[in-house]
């Protein structure tokens, strides 16, 4: 792959010579060369931040290696945000999608390079003080209530996905994605499976789930307001319940200083009771089975981790980071164990 100046240089999963043809029939004419530039701190898809001249875009890939079952959808984060476009969740403008494994050897998609931070330290949002930080958790909030009272059938999204017997189903298919990534026996894990399985709740009505909500997976600008939800990978129609917990999950994580973010313990940041009452206000959600949703994220969030210590247990991982990964696993399966116990 060749730079503006001549000189050659590797980036992962992304072939810059393939890409212009691509690139210029469905973006643009490139101006001058085009570059890119691996961002950091993808442990799940790649993701680029693309130079064309003066403009900046953002482009996104499955991670190299063998993949997961259903896991690192292009499609499906193209088409959700495609979707959310009307309403009042803030999402990146999409500019093409890619469905040619040819160009790069996997589906890719091109949007926009959203200006804004996405705080994954208590570290970072300490320089904003208490006040800010509460305003940001706040507003983290209000969006997942605004895109959980998003009707998908009226954004397209009637289609998207199958929600009858969401949670069962959930519950099923994260037990294959252990399967499909197994390295090592997980006695618990087997255990906190059988007892979602028997404890799943009724129906409830469908909406919009994202799948890995949480502060670092949006962009927050000068003003502490969300400009943007991004990630939307594991995105799909079901029990947005699953949303809420997934994120407490991660809040509990960080405030026993583990995990892949401590914002929870930055000051001024809500703490769990004030998240879950500030979303039920907002929505309306009867939360009385939440001790289920809360076991079954750390079983999901349990089995993401265990695909990322397969990956790199398989050489399929790229950059640093990934070796005591796997460690993990074990405290998010007792997690979960003791989330059914207390419900």
């Amino acid at each position: 792959m060749s730079t503006a100046d001549g000189a050659t240089r590797e980036l992962p999963g992304l072939d810059l010579d393939r890409l212009a043809p691509w690139f210029t029939e469905h973006i643009g004419p490139i101006d001058g060369a085009l570059d890119a530039t691996l961002i950091a701190g993808g442990k799940s898809n790649l993701t680029y931040r693309l130079h064309n001249g003066s403009t900046n875009l953002i482009l996104r890939r499955p991670p190299v290696g063998k993949l997961l079952a259903t896991a690192h959808d292009m499609g499906r984060e193209h088409s959700m945000m495609s979707a959310l476009a009307a309403t009042a969740v803030p999402v990146p403008r999409m500019y093409g999608m890619c469905t040619d494994a040819d160009v790069l050897g996997a589906p890719f998609y091109v949007m926009e390079a959203v200006t804004g931070t996405p705080y994954r330290h208590a570290a970072e949002l300490a320089p904003l003080g208490p006040e800010r930080t509460r305003t940001i958790s706040e507003r983290l909030v209000d969006t997942l209530a605004t895109l959980h009272l998003v009707d998908p059938a009226a954004i397209g999204l009637g289609e998207f996905g199958h929600p009858e017997g969401f949670l069962a189903r959930q519950v099923s298919r994260w037990r294959k994605q252990f399967d499909a990534a197994h390295t090592r026996d997980l006695p618990e894990m087997e255990r906190l499976h059988g007892l979602l399985a028997e404890r799943v709740p009724p129906e409830a009505a469908p909406g919009i789930v994202h799948g890995d909500y949480r502060l670092d997976n949006v962009l927050i600008d000068d003003q502490d307001a969300v400009r943007a939800v991004l990630d939307w990978e594991m995105a799909t129609i079901g029990d947005s319940l699953t949303d809420l917990a997934l994120m407490c999950v991660y809040h509990r994580l960080g405030a026993a200083g583990g995990g892949v973010t401590d914002v929870a313990v930055a000051p001024g940041f809500l703490t769990e009771n004030e998240i879950v009452t500030r979303y039920s206000a907002a929505t309306g959600r009867d939360l009385s089975d939440f001790g289920f949703y809360i076991a079954f994220g750390c079983f999901k969030l349990a089995g993401i981790v265990e695909g990322i210590h397969y990956r790199y247990v398989n050489g399929q991982t790229v950059g640093a980071g990934f070796a005591d990964v796997g460690e993990g696993v074990a405290p998010l399966l007792a997690a979960g164990l003791a989330a059914l116990k207390d419900s």
